[in-house]
């Protein structure tokens, strides 16, 4: 298990690098270059600036988070090829610097949906929430002055250049459905899996967040069936997951230790994060203890142990505790504490095999 963490950029993060160097445990950092529109080809140089300064405290730069798929490609309109084109040199230019893994996602219009960006809870720390009912009846502009209003930072996938689109992309996904996205991903794959293994970099998917439709929106990376959906497109070696046990198990159905034992080798990143589901199908995220939450955080950690798992792993979504003014999601203490516990599994787990044999 190869742990990184997740950072934002020089100015556009609270957490430094300082910071997490003082995490035990870290070997590298999820990066992006977060000011890039989506579309936009990454440059060799501001590519090597990142790197090189992430470098300097010692860290690897293997895993990219995200390079965004411009909504042409996911709508499959006569911009799309363009598009693609950019992203294929993107992934050259990066493949150059030895990144291994780009995560991305498929996800029309909206990244993550949460309603709530600080949610009280019960230990006095707030966290992020989501609340199905207001999505249900919620006007998307609303939800998006909700998310744009609580941070100064950049939120990655509700950019204000897309969000300020948003009533013409709503009126032209009227024309995609389920069936149409899929083939529009396929299409995408298909043009970009080639390039990624000559390059040597893994694309791996991000479950939807959450699982389900919003808004009347379709949504394909939902659970087990879409992986395989996926798996059938394209037996590429680049062709794989990020498995998330947050998003993914946002759906109760979803059993995300049955979801590690069936596709930790196709995943060469994991998000592990706990989540609080209630009947509502409200949600909010936790502490990554497993008994904060909804979630087998220890037994997706068992079963990536059983496996050997040696791919890129990161604490997700943390709580705002201790006072920690940070962007929604993203403080340094609470992921400092997940990264804490999941090595703590992994020890552990580690010892009864050594004792076993």
């Amino acid at each position: 298990m190869n742990m990184t963490f997740r950072w934002y950029g020089r100015g556009n993060d609270t957490v430094t690098l300082e910071n997490i160097k003082q995490i035990p445990g870290v070997k590298g950092i999820v990066w992006a270059l977060h000011q890039k529109p989506a579309g936009e080809i990454w440059g060799k140089e501001e590519i090597k600036e990142e790197i090189d300064y992430i470098h300097s405290y010692g860290f690897h730069t293997d895993v990219v988070e995200s390079v965004n798929v411009h909504e042409s490609i996911k709508l499959g309109n006569e911009e799309r090829d363009q598009y693609i084109e950019n992203y294929k040199q993107s992934i050259r230019n990066l493949g150059e610097y030895g990144v291994k893994v780009i995560c991305y996602n498929f996800m029309p219009i909206f990244d993550w949906t949460r309603t709530e960006m600080f949610h009280p809870l019960e230990d006095g720390s707030t966290a992020l929430f989501f609340e199905k009912s207001k999505v249900d009846n919620i006007d998307p502009q609303e939800l998006v002055k909700t998310v744009s209003e609580s941070s100064d930072l950049s939120l990655p996938g509700w950019e204000p250049e897309r969000m300020a689109h948003i009533a013409e992309l709503f009126e032209a996904y009227k024309e995609v459905d389920e069936a149409k996205l899929w083939a529009n991903l396929a299409y995408f794959l298909n043009e970009v899996l080639p390039v990624a293994e000559e390059a040597g970099i893994k694309m791996a998917i991000h479950p939807d967040d959450p699982p389900y439709s919003i808004f009347g929106l379709p949504r394909i990376i939902t659970g087990e069936a879409s992986y395989e959906k996926l798996i059938a497109i394209s037996n590429s070696s680049s062709n794989g997951f990020t498995m998330c046990t947050g998003s993914m198990g946002a759906n109760p159905e979803n059993d995300m230790v049955q979801v590690a034992r069936k596709y930790a080798t196709r995943s060469p990143f994991s998000h592990i994060r706990n989540i609080k589901i209630y009947e509502s199908g409200n949600f909010t995220e936790t502490s990554h203890y497993t008994s904060d939450g909804s979630i087998d955080i220890k037994g997706v950690v068992e079963e990536l142990n059983k496996q050997n798992y040696d791919g890129y792993v990161r604490p997700d979504h943390g709580r705002h505790i201790w006072g920690e003014v940070c962007r929604p999601g993203y403080g340094l203490y609470d992921r400092a504490l997940g990264i804490m516990y999941l090595l703590g599994l992994w020890d552990a787990f580690e010892t009864n095999k050594e004792v076993s044999q």
